[in-house]
């Protein structure tokens, strides 16, 4: 059975940011260049030509795409109001609650087309049933479907389908969310407009394996609050002192940037940037543009300390003469030990510079002292009874993207569960008795930071490749590279869509393959330890559950080789067995439509990890996405979770999330390669 993909319209796009939302014109002289507030919204689009113009615009896109009945589509977007507005012409505005369903009208008599329902599965939340219906028709996208469906009750009712194509391939129908029913349901009949019909049973999801019992009394909930980068290594470190003999601390080889950045000033068209990080002296230079005050006086640049002083030129009547290109070349020349001044993105320096006063230069960096500047060593946390690599290995490693702060205390919750019942619970003692266990809980240590201290919204680390046009500090919020786009399988370098090359998108691959140590380090564990047989990448905040292939070329919308059918099998019962531990926590269940390959449930995502995990070294790699949507009974709606819920709804996510990755552990104690 094949799923199909839950929001193709836009997989084949590059969602790239805006430049930082700074101001359209250079800031004046002195002032603060700040970038503008962003908030997550949801949009709405009249249809998928106008999202693919949204996209094109440079607007931060998240994974949460939900196609409406009358054919609208709605987004969640990072955006501020100014880029909300800048989107209005294009008929872009804030979502409101979607439109009740309508029931479909009675088909006109046509030429019968051919209907196939690839799924038909209902299941149980906390808040009732659910119906999930995927088909195809012969006519392909053009066709009118819709789903009627009863129960074991006697209950009925019919839900409209909507179309789903990915770079011009027809993909099937489905329900545009699963649909709220009053009764189980028993069978489903799927009708075309085209004159179509085809009828299923209804079938129960996830209706995987149990999860294995724990005795009473078994521990869980060790977490209290979202945790920064400094406390999850702490607690790294503190579950090794405590169980020294089920654990070992690997500190892995490719240390990252490290929070910290060029310390900036800006002068209107002139930005002055310095040549050592802002916390190794960068932060203590000023900049001061003076008008000497007298007549016919050249460009002059003294340094007096850390004390730049720009002396601009005047003409014969005392009226300033000196252009930002000239201002830039003297400051080069007079302060380059220090300092290099470059032009305001694309201005073309002939505009004469007004005097500023003295402006210290700043990183902008907001994080308490106690967080450390230093490039950072990324810690993993090995569990096990027999950690010689003779047991399968298994790894666990979250928070790639630096916004999703539920990601971390997945992996936190799960090692601590794992070691402090192993000594009374038989369950975790033979999990950790056959498998060998690597828990990576930060792969982006600084990005992390950033989110946590300056920008909530950051993606990506805060490696700047960016050229000088786009390095000014307005832009600061879009520098970075997704680590999850810079992997060496099916990448942006190959020819596969789904990353950019713009150095300011939240997709940015970076300038090469695995050019961030970020990505480096998780290729290194894979490599080094090749015992390892399962990988879980834990992301947030879509509720979805994928493994490879992950992207494809979009010329002919070639993906990389799929897995063999028993392989493809092994994928989906594992991805069964998983999603019933995470439903066994508080009734949470991932939806049909959102299981399945990443090409056929999301996007392309060129350069993913999960790819080269699995295409070079064979490892089963999945990816769940934490926080599906809560049924809102009162608007009958979903609603999306966010990067970063309230603690109360982000705690009961990591407890559900452990739980299923401790179910994925229980898979491999009992893999035998074949």
């Amino acid at each position: 059975m094949r799923g199909l993909r839950a929001s193709a319209v836009v997989l084949s796009l590059t969602i790239t940011t805006f430049l930082a939302a700074s101001p359209s014109a250079p800031a004046a002289a002195g002032a603060p260049p700040e970038p503008e507030v962003t908030s997550l919204v949801t949009i709405s689009v009249p249809d998928t030509a106008t999202l693919e113009k949204v996209v094109a615009t440079g607007a931060d896109l998240t994974e949460r795409v939900r196609p409406q009945p009358d054919g609208s589509i709605q987004v969640d977007a990072v955006l501020s109001e100014g880029q909300l507005a800048a989107l209005a012409p294009l008929g872009v505005e804030k979502a409101g609650a979607p439109a009740a369903q309508e029931t479909p009208k009675t088909p006109k008599a046509a030429a019968a087309d051919q209907i196939v329902i690839e799924r038909a599965v209902w299941f149980r939340t906390r808040d009732g049933y659910f119906l999930s219906v995927e088909a195809t028709s012969s006519a392909g996208p053009t066709a009118t479907l819709s789903a009627a469906w009863r129960g074991r009750g006697g209950a009925s009712g019919t839900v409209p389908m909507v179309p789903y194509t990915d770079a011009g391939a027809y993909l099937g129908h489905q329900l545009s969310t699963p649909a709220p029913v009053a009764d189980r349901p028993s069978w489903v009949t799927v009708t075309s407009a085209g004159g179509g019909t085809a009828q299923a049973r209804v079938k129960e999801w996830p209706d995987g394996e149990r999860p294995d019992r724990t005795i009473p009394g078994y521990r869980k909930d060790f977490i209290t609050q979202y945790m920064p980068p400094g406390q999850l290594n702490e607690r790294v470190k503190a579950l090794h002192r405590q169980f020294p003999r089920l654990t070992d601390v690997i500190a892995l080889p490719y240390l990252t940037n490290g929070y910290r950045r060029h310390a900036q000033a800006q002068f209107g068209a002139v930005v002055v940037t310095s040549l050592a990080y802002g916390s190794e002296g960068g932060n203590d230079l000023a900049m001061e543009l003076v008008d000497p005050g007298a007549q016919g006086r050249p460009l002059q640049v003294t340094v007096n300390g850390k004390l730049i002083t720009v002396s601009l030129a005047t003409d014969a009547s005392g009226a300033i003469t000196s252009t930002a290109a000239q201002v830039i070349a003297a400051v080069n020349a007079g302060a380059g030990s220090l300092v290099k001044a470059t032009p305001y993105r694309t201005d073309n320096g002939q505009g004469v510079v007004a005097p500023a006063p003295l402006t210290q230069l700043s990183d902008f960096l907001k994080a308490p002292a106690d967080v450390s500047r230093e490039p950072a060593r990324v810690l993993a946390l090995r569990i096990g009874a027999h950690r010689d690599g003779s047991r399968t290995g298994v790894l666990a490693y979250a928070q790639e993207h630096a916004r999703e702060w539920v990601t971390p205390l997945v992996t936190i919750e799960t090692a601590e569960r794992l070691l402090r019942n192993y000594a009374r619970d038989p369950a975790t003692r033979r999990l950790l008795q056959r498998t060998d266990i690597f828990i990576v809980p930060t792969v982006n240590p600084d990005g992390a930071n950033y989110s946590f201290y300056d920008y909530n919204f950051q993606r990506k680390n805060m490696t700047n490749h960016c050229p000088a046009a786009q390095a000014d500090p307005a832009a600061r919020n879009s520098w970075g590279v997704d680590v999850n786009r810079n992997y060496a399988v099916g990448s942006l370098f190959d020819g596969y869509v789904g990353a950019s090359a713009n150095c300011l998108s939240g997709t940015y691959a970076g300038p090469g393959e695995h050019s961030e140590p970020e990505s480096r380090n998780v290729i290194w564990l894979a490599r080094t330890y090749r015992n390892i047989k399962f990988a879980m990448n834990v992301h947030s905040y879509g509720g979805y559950f994928m493994w490879p292939p992950g992207a494809y070329q979009a010329a002919g919308r070639v993906t990389l080789p799929r897995p063999t059918k028993a392989q493809e099998a092994y994928f989906l019962r594992s991805a069964r067995t998983i999603e019933e531990a995470i439903a066994a926590e508080r009734g949470t269940v991932t939806w049909p439509q959102q299981t399945g390959p990443v090409t056929d449930v999301l996007y392309s995502a060129a350069g993913n990890s999960a790819d080269e995990l699995w295409y070079d070294f064979g490892i089963f790699g999945w990816d769940f996405e934490v926080g599906n949507d809560i049924w809102n009974p009162a608007t009958r709606t979903w609603e999306g979770v966010g990067f970063q819920p309230p603690f109360e709804e982000g705690h009961k996510e990591a407890l559900e999330y452990a739980s299923g990755l401790i179910a994925m552990i229980g898979l491999a104690a009992d893999y035998r390669a074949p």
